[in-house]
C-alpha cells in the first residue's frame, strides 16, 4: 500500500548530477528531512548503475517507500516497493504480471482520456501532470493549470485512487495543488535549490501539513 504523503520526491539522476549530487546522497539528503516516499528515475543510466544506486536507496529507506521509474527489472532485484510507469512504458498490467499484486503501481497521465484508462487500470495511484512549465522532463503535452487537476482529483476519488501532481512544482506553488484535491505533491528541481535538500524537504513537509 502506497505510505500517504503530501510530499513525492522524484530523484532524478540528471537533475542531481548537474546540482552536484549523487543519486544516493541526494537520496539520502532527502530521507533525512523526512521524506516518506520517493522515486529514482535514471534514464540515461546504465542498468548496472542503476541497479546499484537502487538498492543503496532501498537500504537507506528505513520507514519510507522507494518507487523505480520505468524499470520493473531494477524494482524487482533491488526490493523496491514499486514502478512509476508512463504512457510509452510498460503498460501497468504488464508491471503487475511482473511483480505481482502486492506492487505499488504508479501511472503518468496528462489528458482526461489517459485519466479514464488509469481509472480503470490496476494501479495504486495516478500522476497527472505537468500543472505548470518544467524543464526537467519533456513531456510533449501543455501545462495543465490547476483546474484540471482538481477535475482528475474528483475523478480518481471516486475510484479510490490518490492523485499525485507534477510538473514545474516549487515551494510556493505546492499548498494551492493540495488545495485541488491532490493528495501529493512531486517534487523534482525545486529541492536541488540550496545546498540543504533536507532542509528544504521539512520545509516542504511543514507547509503542506497546513492544507
Amino acid at each position: 500500500m502506497l505510505i500517504a504523503s503530501p510530499l513525492y520526491v522524484i530523484c532524478d539522476a540528471d537533475a542531481c548530477r548537474e546540482a552536484g549530487w549523487t543519486l544516493t546522497d541526494f537520496a539520502s539528503a532527502c530521507f533525512d528531512g523526512g521524506a516518506r516516499l520517493l522515486q529514482i528515475r535514471a534514464k540515461s543510466a546504465p542498468s548496472g548503475q542503476f541497479l546499484d544506486d537502487a538498492r543503496a536507496i532501498v537500504e537507506r529507506a528505513v520507514g519510507a517507500q522507494v518507487i523505480v521509474n520505468d524499470r520493473a527489472d531494477i524494482a524487482r532485484l533491488s526490493g523496491a516497493a514499486g514502478v512509476h510507469v508512463g504512457q510509452e512504458d510498460l503498460s501497468p498490467a504488464e508491471v503487475r504480471m511482473m511483480l505481482g499484486d502486492d506492487t505499488i503501481v504508479g501511472w503518468s497521465t496528462h489528458t482526461p482520456a489517459q485519466l479514464d484508462d488509469a481509472c480503470a487500470a490496476p494501479i495504486s495511484y495516478v500522476a497527472i501532470g505537468p500543472v505548470f512549465e518544467t524543464s526537467t522532463k519533456s513531456t510533449g503535452y501543455d501545462a495543465l493549470g490547476l483546474e484540471p487537476v482538481r477535475d482528475a482529483a474528483r475523478r480518481t476519488a471516486a475510484h479510490g485512487l490518490p492523485l499525485v501532481a507534477i510538473g514545474g512544482i516549487t515551494l510556493d506553488r505546492a499548498e494551492a495543488i493540495l488545495e485541488q484535491g491532490a493528495q501529493s505533491v512531486a517534487v523534482i528541481r525545486d529541492l536541488l535549490v540550496t545546498d540543504d535538500p533536507a532542509a528544504r524537504v521539512r520545509a516542504y513537509l511543514r507547509r503542506l501539513s497546513r492544507v
